[in-house]
């Protein structure tokens, strides 16, 4: 499975998000960058975290215009997963290829810790490998991520299972004290319509291997590989009948 990595100015999580593809999945892939726009030969696209463009105006709002970003909608049309971690999440909000929009933390502070996730949805390309209700170890660093959205669309997003994780205490239990900065309903992850769009602000790649104190972020991409041998072994039989 072909893995590309865009990498806008700022981006600071390309390292690691390599890593865990190449080293961990032994998967390839490469570093895209943002002034590319050919991405026809990737299989996924996955966005990391950082800063692009200093995050000035606010997070993801100057990204949202670089050349890549049109290819990105065209890989989304077509079908292919990509996934936003943290920045990549905010620049697929303000590109409008995820609902809602991405606020300033409750307390106006940057926060850095490790959290707990609850899966909502196993069900999608990117959670698979989970089960409905299991809980995750993953560490968030961010300044601007709490979601909203508006009643309707939020009511919307919870009907069609657009909301795939939500922040909740270590006995799965979501409540305020599980909220690391005022996300509504303790979003944490949601995918698009179409289930093919993924953005979360924790880190997996941070929390893939067993030496970084937790692997679970590691079922994510698991589950990416998951779903592609699953389609590719169906078009394979589909060739043959």
């Amino acid at each position: 499975m072909r893995f590309g990595i865009v990498v806008f100015p700022g981006t600071n999580c390309d390292t690691d998000t390599l890593w865990v593809v190449r080293e961990v999945l032994q998967q390839p892939a490469e570093p895209v960058w943002h002034e590319d726009t050919d991405l026809a030969h990737f299989d996924a696209i996955l966005l990391p975290g950082g800063f692009a463009h200093g995050d000035y105006l606010r997070a993801g709002a100057i990204a949202r215009f670089s050349p890549v970003m049109s290819a990105v909608g065209e890989v989304a049309a077509a079908g292919k997963p990509v996934m936003g971690i943290c920045n990549g999440f905010q620049v697929l909000v303000e590109a409008g290829l995820l609902p809602g929009a991405m606020m300033r933390n409750a307390g106006l502070r940057f926060v850095c810790k490790e959290v707990t996730l609850r899966v909502e949805n196993a069900g999608t390309r990117f959670t698979r490998a989970c089960h409905a209700g299991q809980r995750l170890r993953m560490p968030i660093a961010h300044n601007e991520g709490a979601y909203f959205a508006d009643a309707d669309t939020l009511a919307c997003m919870s009907k069609r299972g657009q909301i795939v994780l939500r922040y909740c205490d270590a006995e799965g239990r979501v409540n305020p004290g599980a909220n690391p900065n005022g996300s509504l309903e303790n979003i944490a992850g949601i995918c698009n319509e179409a289930g093919n769009v993924f953005g979360l602000m924790p880190h997996p790649e941070r929390a893939a291997e067993p030496l970084l104190g937790s692997a679970d972020g590691r079922l994510l991409f698991q589950s990416l590989l998951d779903s592609f041998s699953a389609i590719s072994t169906s078009e394979k039989e589909r060739v043959l009948v």
